[in-house]
This record gives structure tokens, sequence and C-alpha cells, in this order.
């Protein structure tokens, strides 16, 4: 049974009313929440570096060397930051669908932390915050798995942990945009319905060209790509200038984000 959220009003904060500038305290909360959950955390890195080993060790001894955009590569070395834009919007989409439509609708741990100094806008980037930790932990490890076999011997490639940060960020704002718009755990399954062909749709394990020129625009326009075109320019050591349009989008959907969900969450709890 769903719980209606609570109609109540408290004195203003600043910034309007929904920003006290106290994110810090909500990551702090998840933190301490998932101490314990080792497995919970390690989840959602094992399988994309099971499809880099495995896919790398038959597809790549197949393949060889691939001629991309940012010149010629193994497709391992292809494969890797494409695996990891994936998993990045896998992550930040998880954190900030199910367990906030948990907490937003049954729970009412956002009713309890609103009575505290903290603001909607708060919430959002406590949430979304948790997500880039743990977004930043799966990089991290990703990224050394790479290295370690060979395919991002580049400097260039220290640049790739705050891209993927920034990508789920990007998701992690979106996500939890579109969970305040949901209504019941039913509506779940609109979201897995618009991430899994993003996964496959997005140049993750073939480059644009083999995909049919009709479906250029479409696959141009989906954020995943943008995040995967930016990993894979930074990891092959022959980044191109255009990559910041890659990495202003996802700002901008990030920032769109924030900015919408703090207002759904206000509109949802405090009026």
């Amino acid at each position: 049974m769903t719980v209606p959220l609570s109609r109540h009003r408290r004195p203003a904060l600043p910034l309007r009313g929904l920003y006290a500038g106290r994110a810090r305290s909500v990551v702090r909360r998840a933190a301490r929440a998932h101490r314990h959950q080792w497995l919970d955390l390690l989840a959602g890195l094992v399988e994309p570096l099971c499809y880099l080993l495995v896919f790398g060790a038959t597809i790549g001894a197949l393949a060889g060397d691939m001629e991309t955009e940012f010149g010629p590569m193994s497709y391992t070395a292809f494969l890797g930051p494409g695996l990891l834009a994936s998993a990045m919007m896998s992550s930040a989409v998880a954190d900030t669908s199910f367990k906030v439509l948990f907490r937003l609708r049954h729970s009412r741990l956002y009713d309890v932390l609103l009575a505290t100094p903290l603001g909607p806008v708060d919430i959002a980037l406590g949430e979304m915050g948790w997500a880039l930790v743990r977004g930043a932990g799966y990089a991290g490890v990703f990224l050394g798995a790479l290295t370690a076999l060979g395919e991002a011997r580049t400097w260039w490639a220290l640049l790739a942990l705050p891209a993927a940060v920034l990508t789920a960020f990007a998701f992690a704002a979106l996500g939890m945009t579109v969970t305040t718009f949901l209504r019941n755990w039913k509506d779940l399954d609109l979201i897995s319905l618009a991430t899994m062909p993003m996964a496959l749709l997005s140049t993750t394990f073939f480059p644009l060209s083999a995909y049919p020129a009709a479906l250029h625009p479409f696959v141009e326009a989906v954020p995943l790509y943008h995040a995967v075109r930016l990993l894979r320019g930074l990891c092959s050591g022959a980044p191109t200038p255009d990559l910041l349009l890659n990495a202003g989008y996802l700002a901008l959907i990030a920032a769109v984000g924030v900015l919408v969900t703090g207002r759904r969450l206000a509109t949802l709890l405090l009026d």
C-alpha cells in the first residue's frame, strides 16, 4: 500500500526555500547505510569487468585492431570505455530510481529529512552525491583493470576518472528526475525499457559506422553515446577538441536534472 506524501509547510530556507547547503549530510547517511552492504556495492562492477575480459579474449582475438575516429585500437581498448560508461549509467540509475522511489513513496524518509535543516535540493544533491561516490569507486577499479591489461597507457586516461564521475552525475540527475514522476513500482519498468536499448545502441560494442545511417541522429542524441565517446577519446590517448561538446552535453543534463528534481521534491513534499 502506498503511503501518501505529507502536505506540510515550514519556514523558508535559503535560495527560495530549496537549498540549505547540507547535501553532504545525506551522503553521509547513505554511506553509513551501505557500510555493511559490500556485495551490493560490488555487484555493479562485476558484470562490466566480466564482459571486458570475456569479450576481449574472444571477439577481440578475432577482430584484431579496429579503425576508429581516435585512431587504430584493439577491440578491448575500444570496448572498455563503452562498458565503463554503461556501468556508470546502470549504477547511477539504480541508486536514484528504486531506492529513491521507496524513500519517496513508502518509507517517508524524505519527510523526516525535511523536518531537519535540509531542503529538497539538499536531498537531491545528496542522493546524487552518493551515486557519484559509488561511481568513482567503480571507475577507479575499472580503469585500473584497463591499465593492467595494457589498454589505457596514456596520461589522458587520468581524465577518464572525472569524465566517468560526470557521466554518473548526469544519469543520477536524469534517473532521479524521472523517478519523481513515477506513480508506482510498475513504472520502474519504463526506466529499464529506456536504459537497456541505450546500452546497446550507444556505440558501446560497435562503432557508429556499423549502425544504419538512418539511426545515426538518434544514437548521437542519446546521453550514453556522449559518455562513451568522451571516455573512449580520453582512453585512446588521442582526444579531439569536440570532446568538450560531449562533456558539456552531460553537464547540461546534470544541471537541469538537479533543478527539476529539487522543484519536484518541493512540490511533492512541501506544497
